[in-house]
């Protein structure tokens, strides 16, 4: 029979320094005076946890449940809810590879394998000089732009296996990077006090910005009624010139009209 051991229970997380949950709670109260009831601040109080030691650890739970009169089980159950909190320490740094639909059938599979090939990591895991955490993100909301790559939350473009490992020897070397668009790239725990909802103090930060790819503003040219630009594919072979195309294209759902060589029924 094997012996199984339950062990001892976790013991109560430790409390931070004297001199850091002073300051913390300084800000902490500032970020619960915004809301009617003070549990509604919860997430950016784990966003401001986070700016403190690069990840939500159990005493900043347990100082969110205290300052929030909630348990730390309640505050848990949000903290491991959400994939922007991180669970554990984690890289200055965060390498988000869109791994959704189009990313992914655009290079973002090669790229996010590349990137795991040349850091030596996993998915999730960091460097060993702690500057980059590489992650697979489902979507990051910038299809025309595929393959996208965001390094805390700020989108870098039209990647390629070779510009984005070019981008993480940058971030390890401490080189200047710029994004494509949007602010000037900041370090994770800062990005995490932003969030938390205090001024961003890079300069011309507020101000910058990007606006949408061609393949959005294609769309909303068509929602107003506006004349389309040329044809994005190009055409098939064999398929008939501009001015000689039918008005309409039927599709397999007009059955039973002849739609396709292949299904001459």
């Amino acid at each position: 029979m094997t012996d199984v051991s339950l062990g001892m229970p976790e013991l109560p997380a430790p409390d931070y320094p004297a001199d850091v949950r002073a300051r913390l709670e300084t800000d902490a109260k500032e970020i619960i005076a915004r809301y009617p009831d003070s549990r509604s601040a919860l997430l950016p109080m784990l966003h401001l946890v986070q700016s403190e030691e690069g990840h939500v650890t159990r005493t900043g739970q347990r100082f969110c449940a205290e300052l929030l009169d909630l348990t730390t089980a309640e505050v848990n159950a949000v903290a491991t809810f959400y994939s922007m909190y991180r669970r554990k320490p984690s890289g200055d740094y965060q390498v988000g590879v869109c791994t959704n639909t189009l990313c992914a059938v655009m290079g973002g599979d090669e790229i996010f394998e590349e990137l795991q090939r040349h850091l030596g990591v996993g998915n999730n895991e960091t460097t060993e000089d702690g500057k980059v955490t590489v992650e697979h993100i489902e979507c990051n909301a910038a299809c025309d732009f595929a393959p996208v790559v965001m390094v805390n939350w700020e989108f870098f473009d039209n990647q390629t296996p070779q510009s984005a490992t070019r981008l993480v020897d940058d971030l390890r070397a401490g080189r200047d990077v710029e994004p494509t668009r949007g602010a000037r790239l900041c370090t994770f725990k800062e990005t995490a006090r932003i969030l938390a909802g205090f001024p961003d103090e890079r300069p011309g930060a507020v101000e910058a910005t990007g606006g949408a790819g061609p393949a959005s503003l294609a769309g909303l040219r068509l929602a107003k009624g506006e004349t389309p630009a040329g044809r994005v594919v190009s055409p098939r072979a064999g398929e008939p010139p501009a001015g000689e195309r039918p008005a309409t294209h039927p599709s397999s759902h007009d059955a039973p009209q002849q739609n396709a060589p292949s299904d001459p029924a």
